[in-house]
């Protein structure tokens, strides 16, 4: 036991609309809340994320959301077993950093604040509760921590974190935070070792969180304090007053805190994760059959290889291929190559195009 009197908080995320995996995912049934890598949903997994902890006391889940799910978020976790929570519902979405601030505001200001995106992979649970008890002295000291995850490739798809001098046990402080880079930028970094990709889950005690964003972000605070003022509580469900929130403005945690703060280490980890942040992405964390397929639904594969299936219905036949992602879902049907899953972007901005004309 780390310290008797530090109580760690999970607090999940889960204000993602999800669209680079549409049609599956969408604003309504976004993809935190689909079973899209086993029986369980993204969220349920995420909140039996820190099950089997011993390191400190684990106190009752807070979860922040879009108000559209709160009925769903209950189902599953009562599906899970989880009775003892809090959820936060926002009224509008304004990023991570009021997100994670009403968490803190509603916590204790010595509660330790694990923040975890609701919709993320980690096939490595010991190793990530690893490196929350190495990452936990420093937390008690107010430090912001960050975990990094130990790159497997020049990936250009998401944001990296530069080391510098270790400042404890497996604990690195953080020189800088790098913006997704191109290809030679992602090698270079990649060759020089020092580098973890950014996956967006923090430890930090809510006092320190607060602490900084009154020095950083003090509109933010006054706004996201406000709301929670005049908040409309029923239950587990808490509902920051509409108005007061609204006036809040957006920004993620990485600009409005961690890139500002002095105190600020990271923990470099190798925990099976992935953001599931495309299709490709859930291709490669998918449990394959014949020929490195990926198949969720009912397909026929004949002569197929590396591809992807995912079909809520009708049944798919692939016939001598390579290298596809077919998704078939709530009447939609959609084909991308594999490797170019991030061109998603394109349909659901087309769709929304193709909306707004109808609608004028």
């Amino acid at each position: 036991m780390i310290n008797n009197f530090t109580k760690i908080v999970p607090v999940i995320l889960s204000g993602g609309s999800g669209t680079r995996l549409w049609p599956v995912s969408t604003p309504e049934r976004p993809k935190q809340l689909l079973p899209l890598t086993g029986d369980q949903t993204m969220l349920q997994l995420t909140a039996e994320r820190i099950e089997g902890f011993d390191a400190a006391p684990v106190g009752r889940t807070i979860l922040v959301s879009n108000a559209a799910h709160a009925e769903i978020i209950d189902e599953q976790l009562r599906q899970i077993g989880v009775e003892d929570y809090r959820v936060i519902l926002e009224p509008v979405g304004r990023n991570t950093a009021p997100a994670i601030a009403l968490a803190a505001l509603e916590a204790q200001p010595d509660d330790a604040l694990l923040i975890m995106p609701s919709d993320h992979v980690i096939a490595d649970l010991p190793a990530f509760h690893k490196a929350i008890a190495q990452a936990m002295p420093l937390v008690e000291q107010g430090w912001l921590i960050t975990f990094g995850i130990r790159p497997e490739g020049p990936e250009v798809g998401y944001g990296y974190i530069q080391m510098g001098q270790s400042c404890s046990d497996a604990v690195h402080e953080v020189v800088r935070f790098v913006e997704k880079p191109d290809l030679t930028n992602a090698q270079r970094m990649l060759a020089e070792g020092n580098h973890a990709w950014n996956a967006g889950i923090f430890l930090f005690r809510a006092d320190t969180y607060l602490a900084a964003l009154e020095r950083h972000r003090p509109d933010m605070l006054a706004a996201v304090s406000a709301s929670l003022v005049e908040a409309r509580r029923e239950g587990a469900h808490i509902f920051p007053d509409s108005i007061a929130f609204q006036g809040c403005p957006s920004d993620s945690i990485d600009y409005a805190i961690m890139e500002r703060e002095s105190k600020v280490a990271c923990v470099p980890v190798s925990m099976g994760w992935s953001d599931v942040g495309s299709w490709d992405s859930l291709h490669a964390v998918s449990a394959r059959c014949d020929n490195d397929n990926a198949v969720r639904g009912d397909a026929l594969l004949l002569g197929a290889n590396n591809c992807l299936v995912h079909s809520d219905g009708p049944r798919v036949t692939l016939v001598d291929v390579d290298d596809l992602i077919v998704v078939v879902s709530q009447g939609n049907v959609m084909i991308l190559k594999r490797g170019e899953s991030q061109k998603v972007r394109k349909v659901t901005e087309a769709l929304k195009a193709t909306a707004a004309s109808i609608a004028n």
